[in-house]
This record gives structure tokens, C-alpha cells and sequence, in this order.
């Protein structure tokens, strides 16, 4: 493969939108991990199927629809959620449908023969455009920059939110930001592993780090690096065994994460007594 990747550029895109992925993976997913905010990702991420739909028919990229679609369902639920008037769970089963419903509708209004949507639900990495690897670039160095500018902040915020108002932190800002930066890491992964396999991917590496380590920035790097092994790895094994690269990843940073799990349960049951 090693080969190949000096000579191909779609190959050499998909090394640096593992790279990105794996970034924003460390980062944000260790933070909705912690504040068990799992299934509101995944209720944002399958909004953006609105916006990739909507951008087909009207002829723009995707990708900025999936935006525009992702960063609205953030606000959306985000909203909802401090009213505290309705169940979030309801409401977001109700933006995971709807925008799942709209992308639909809209592939289905455009004259001809369809596009294929399959890259955009299950994920082909290989596929990745240069257009694309640029967008992906942009979410990442937002997403970057503003955890690292407050980070003190979000490390208040994850430890308890009722203390952080308390000593002045705007948590109501922080909670809309973090919801924000989730649809922009949700943009990063579509091409990667799909709408559908994605918050595998954006769960499991934190995870995995979470058994292993304590501290929050730790716990963030370890993510990272975790993510870069899983996506690089899972890259080649698709590449050579000619199967789902999407798919393949996921599969191995879940397996990664059962046997973690599973060593750990075994050591406290029979190397700590």
C-alpha cells in the first residue's frame, strides 16, 4: 500500500482525512462522552442527511448543506433541551427522522437518475475530494482552536456545570458551543464512516481512552492517537482485503474497545483480590 499512496491522490486524501478525523475524534469525543451527550450526536449527525440531500437538488455541495443542516439541529436540540418542557429524547428522535426524511424527499425530487448516497451513509474515505479534504481542514482548525482557547472553561464545565455558574462560566454559552462543535466534527466524519457508522467511531476511541486514563487532556491525546491507529489501520486492511473502508474501521475501534474492556474486568476480578 505504501506504494500506492506515494502514487495515488485519492489514497493520499484519505491519509490526511483519517488524520483530521482522528483529531476531532480525540477531542469531542471524549468530551460527549463524559457529559453523556452520545445519542444527541447521532440525532445531529442524521439531521445532516437533510442538508446533503438539499444540496443535491440544488445543485451546491453537499457537504455545506450537511452544514448548515448539522449546525441548526445543534441549535435546535440545544434549545429545546434548557427549556426542559419536553423530553430531549423526543426531540431528538424527531430531528434524527426529519432530516433523515428530508434528505430523502429531496433525492427524490431531482429530475434522472439519482445520486449515489451510500458514501454519505456508511462512509468511503476513498472517495474523498480535495474540495472536501479543504472543508474537512476548516471544521478541524475551528473545532481545535476553540477547545484549546477554553479549555479551563470546558474543564469546569465537564467536572460540574452547577459549580461552573456558580464561579461566573457562561455554561448555557459553553453547552451551545459544544453542540456546535459536534455537528462541525459530524461534517468532518460523513465521508469517512458514513452517517449511519459514525458516532462508533466518534465514541469509541474516548472510550477506549476513558479505560485507560484519568486526566482530560490525556484522555484527549490518547483518543487521538487511538483514532489514527484505527482509521490508519483500518484504511489498509480495507485497501488490501477490497472491502468497506467505513466499515472496517469501525469494526476494528469497536473490537479494540470490547477487548479493552474485557482485559480490565478481568484484571479487577482476578490480579486485584
Amino acid at each position: 500500500m505504501l506504494e500506492a499512496l506515494l502514487e495515488y491522490q485519492f489514497l493520499q486524501n484519505a491519509v490526511a482525512a483519517s488524520l483530521l478525523a482522528s483529531i476531532v475524534c480525540g477531542i469531542i469525543g471524549v468530551i460527549i462522552v463524559e457529559k453523556k451527550i452520545v445519542m444527541m450526536s447521532g440525532g445531529i449527525a442524521h439531521t445532516a442527511y437533510g442538508g446533503v440531500g438539499l444540496g443535491y437538488l440544488c445543485g451546491f455541495e453537499p457537504m455545506l448543506g450537511a452544514v448548515l443542516f448539522a449546525v441548526t439541529a445543534a441549535l435546535g436540540i440545544g434549545f429545546v433541551r434548557r427549556q426542559g418542557s419536553v423530553h430531549t429524547d423526543i426531540i431528538i428522535a424527531l430531528f434524527w427522522s426529519f432530516g433523515m426524511a428530508l434528505g430523502i424527499a429531496f433525492i427524490g425530487f431531482m429530475p434522472g437518475y439519482p445520486p449515489d448516497m451510500n458514501s454519505f451513509l456508511f462512509g468511503n474515505i476513498l472517495s474523498v475530494t480535495k474540495a472536501e479534504l479543504n472543508l474537512m481542514l476548516l471544521m478541524s482548525c475551528v473545532v481545535v482552536f476553540i477547545i484549546v482557547i477554553f479549555f479551563n472553561y470546558w474543564k469546569a464545565y465537564l467536572f460540574d456545570d452547577q459549580f461552573a455558574t456558580i464561579i461566573g462560566i457562561k455554561t448555557a454559552l459553553l453547552e451551545y458551543l459544544l453542540l456546535i462543535l459536534v455537528a462541525l466534527t459530524v461534517i468532518v466524519l460523513i465521508r469517512l464512516a458514513g452517517i449511519i457508522l459514525l458516532l462508533a467511531l466518534l465514541t469509541a476511541p474516548a472510550a477506549t481512552a476513558a479505560l485507560l486514563v484519568k486526566k482530560l487532556k490525556n484522555r484527549m491525546i490518547l483518543a487521538g492517537m487511538l483514532g489514527v491507529f484505527f482509521c490508519l489501520t483500518g484504511l489498509w486492511i480495507s485497501y488490501e482485503a477490497n472491502i468497506a473502508s467505513g466499515a472496517t474501521i469501525i469494526i476494528l475501534s469497536v473490537l479494540s474497545y470490547a477487548c479493552v474492556y474485557t482485559l480490565k474486568i478481568l484484571k479487577r476480578n482476578f490480579f486485584t483480590k
